[in-house]
């Protein structure tokens, strides 16, 4: 990437994404995930105080499916990480990268001002990202 044309982490990132609460099922999460597309779920604050969670897919199968939860008596809370990492919009993706490889993360909420504003993973930095060296 050159540095006259920065890729910032908004230039990349998902617009897609799903919010819900904690006490929301594992299995209503996965109909919401399959719903729209998503593979992550961002589970909502509770109050100004509190973070973000996230339940990725690979949660639900490594802490419900090989442990045989029931998805529909398991609710996301349980089962989610918290705080989450998040992103700035305005991060140069290089960057974004090398703190998803530092904490071994695959994808974050990308948040302003306490707003999520969309999702970015690995998949949307090097599709959509580092194919703007070639033009």
């Amino acid at each position: 990437m050159n540095n006259r044309d920065t890729v910032k982490v908004q230039d990349v990132m998902a617009n897609t994404y799903v919010i819900v609460d904690g006490l929301t099922t594992v299995h209503e999460g996965i109909e919401l995930a399959r719903k729209h597309s998503v593979k992550a779920l961002i589970v909502k604050k509770r109050h100004d105080d509190d973070e973000f969670g996230i339940v990725l897919m690979n949660d639900i199968a490594k802490k419900v499916l090989a442990k045989n939860r029931s998805p529909k008596r398991t609710n996301i809370y349980e089962i989610m990480t918290k705080p989450a990492l998040s992103v700035d919009p305005d991060m140069n993706v290089k960057y974004c990268a090398r703190l998803f490889e530092r904490f071994g993360i695959s994808r974050a909420p990308v948040i302003r001002q306490g707003e999520v504003l969309g999702m970015v993973s690995y998949n949307n930095i090097v599709l959509n990202g580092m194919a703007r060296d070639d033009e």
